[in-house]
């Protein structure tokens, strides 16, 4: 029988994968607060549904899901240079 050890493989620096390219999104505080808030309207949504609100709780819910969490995916920080 034959011993077959496995050695790791080393790559020379050219042809390791390379740095990702930055896309232009900034995740700010703003991004981080309307995320939190998109939870705590869901979660109230939830909270109302619970106790039988039938008006109430699918407003809050939708607010949540259809309005402030992709705000929080969507909305961009001003940068103080463009392009860069």
């Amino acid at each position: 029988m034959s011993s077959s050890s496995s050695k790791p493989v080393v790559r020379s620096r050219s042809q390791r994968k390379q740095a990702e390219t930055d896309l232009g999104f900034n995740w700010r505080p703003l991004n981080s607060g309307l995320l939190v808030l998109g939870l705590v309207l869901i979660l109230a949504g939830y909270f109302a549904l619970s106790k039988g609100s039938i008006t109430l709780a699918p407003v809050i819910l939708v607010a949540g899901y259809v309005v402030v969490i992709p705000a929080a995916l969507v909305l961009l920080g001003r940068d103080k240079a463009p392009g860069e």
